[in-house]
């Protein structure tokens, strides 16, 4: 058997979660499958999966291979379309990742609007609120929300978004006013994980160059953007989030942003890729596609005119 082709089997039993899902996607049947991972198994000496009636996990050396597996696979396409001097079509399975909430409210209908125009493109959206590593992971494309460090991508800029302070103006009008973070403690806060679950910092008052943080006793912690921004809009209390996950409900008059002299500098936001994947025609079609549309997207979801 080819290795490189039981490569791909075992990649695409990763991504279906199932032997049955692999050989849908592949067109082969169970016994095919299971053949392509033994021969794996044999070659390696180890076993790289452990099968239940019900699930199937990577075993240690399995996350390793599975890396491995990943990029060789990523280099031999791109090799070929590079061969072809690129005059291929944008075609095959396009891999991204971005935040829960910006996956869903802001690059889904983009990526609707891409594959329509694009039929010969298919698109895995992995939405995870967490580090990923494109290269070992096998991602072509990611948003990302950060400063960045890491050389080995190339970066696209699209936007900037802050970090804010909001509450409904009902919840504000009957409660002691915020003039500066130390008051937030005398408030009822409605936090999440990713932005803190019983303290928030601002930046330094003073020449010191040490954080303001504010600790505080949360009334309601949720694990939901969607959760926090309707408990906000409720008068439930105050809230701290990403500029954009509220910016239509500020602009609507349902949420007020406080603090705005005592923000965080913004976060860039920028589309990532490994280098060398822009050569690959249906990732270089997809940022074309989509950076244009989200620097216009973030630029009319500022919240400049609304403090």
């Amino acid at each position: 058997m080819d290795r490189i082709d039981a490569m791909k089997v075992f990649v695409a039993i990763l991504d279906e979660g199932s032997l049955a899902g692999a050989g849908r996607r592949l067109g082969r049947s169970p016994a095919a499958v299971s053949r392509a991972i033994a021969f794996l198994e044999a070659h390696t000496g180890t076993a790289l999966l452990h099968r239940t009636t019900r699930t199937i996990k990577l075993s240690e050396a399995g996350e390793r291979y599975a890396i491995a597996c990943r990029r060789i696979l990523t280099d031999l396409e791109e090799a070929d379309l590079l061969i072809a001097h690129e005059r291929a079509a944008p075609r095959g399975l396009l891999t991204i990742t971005a935040p829960v909430a910006a996956g869903e409210d802001l690059l889904r209908p983009m990526i609707e609007a891409f594959i329509d125009q694009y039929p010969a493109v298919s698109v895995r959206l992995q939405m995870l609120d967490r580090p990923v590593s494109l290269i070992d992971e096998g991602m072509d494309v990611a948003l990302r929300i950060a400063h960045l460090t890491d050389s080995t991508l190339v970066a696209i800029p699209v936007g900037e978004i802050r970090r804010v302070i909001a509450a409904a103006p009902a919840y504000l009008d009957a409660h002691e006013v915020i003039e500066e973070p130390g008051d937030l403690a005398a408030h009822q806060i409605i936090s999440m994980t990713h932005f803190g679950l019983d303290s928030w910092s601002f930046p330094p008052s003073n020449a010191t160059g040490i954080p303001h943080v504010v600790q505080f006793t949360p009334r309601f912690i949720v694990n939901t953007i969607r959760a926090a921004v309707a408990s906000a809009v409720e008068g439930r209390g105050v809230t701290r989030l990403f500029s954009y996950h509220i910016a239509r409900e500020v602009k609507a008059g349902a949420l007020r942003v406080v603090l705005p002299d005592s923000e965080h500098a913004p976060l860039p936001v920028n589309l990532l890729t490994p280098h060398g994947r822009l050569a690959v025609p249906k990732v270089r079609a997809f940022v074309d596609f989509v950076a244009p549309r989200l620097r216009q997207h973030f630029d009319e979801l500022s919240l400049d005119s609304t403090d």
